[in-house]
């Protein structure tokens, strides 16, 4: 038998004290919330968060410009296509500059609808990520908070141990 921090140690009897042992079950508990949010909501909301508003909403803006852009090409060569017998036939009755302005006129009115929607989305997305991230940082700040408690408390334990050796 041997003595370990004030108790005597078989192998039947042998117990740890509460205090140096004991795991901090409410930090356990954050942690767990912490880490289940970055894995879930956290995957979406963490990457926004490295954004101002305005830069966000505007690379959204740029990327619809392009997305927009592209799929009103592909919209007008499937038309193209499709009546390319007629456009053919037909090509020296068609009115060009009519034709280019009602194109033109049409790409302007779906670029400023998509624009429109694209900037409420992003708006929306935008503040529901911080609103996330605020209750993340405040849940984060607890558990900084606990960790400094405790190195607070081992300190104190830490220097009252070598006053009295």
């Amino acid at each position: 038998m041997s003595k370990w921090r004030g108790r005597w140690l078989t192998s039947s009897n042998y117990v740890p004290d509460k205090e140096y042992f004991m795991l901090d079950l409410e930090r356990i508990r954050q942690m767990t919330k912490l880490a289940s949010y970055e894995a879930g909501e956290g995957k979406t909301y963490l990457p926004i968060s490295k954004y101002y508003r305005s830069d966000f909403i505007g690379l959204a803006l740029i990327k619809n410009f392009f997305l927009v852009s592209i799929g009103y090409c592909m919209i007008l060569a499937v038309i193209a296509g499709y009546n390319a017998e007629y456009l053919l036939n037909n090509a020296h009755k068609l009115n060009v500059v009519t034709t280019v302005i009602a194109v033109i006129a049409g790409y302007v009115v779906l670029l400023v609808f998509y624009s429109v929607v694209t900037y409420i989305y992003t708006s929306v997305k935008y503040s529901r990520a911080k609103k996330s991230i605020q209750q993340y940082y405040i849940d984060l700040n607890k558990l900084k908070k606990m960790y400094d408690r405790e190195e607070k408390k081992n300190f104190k334990k830490n220097t009252v141990r070598r006053k009295r050796a």
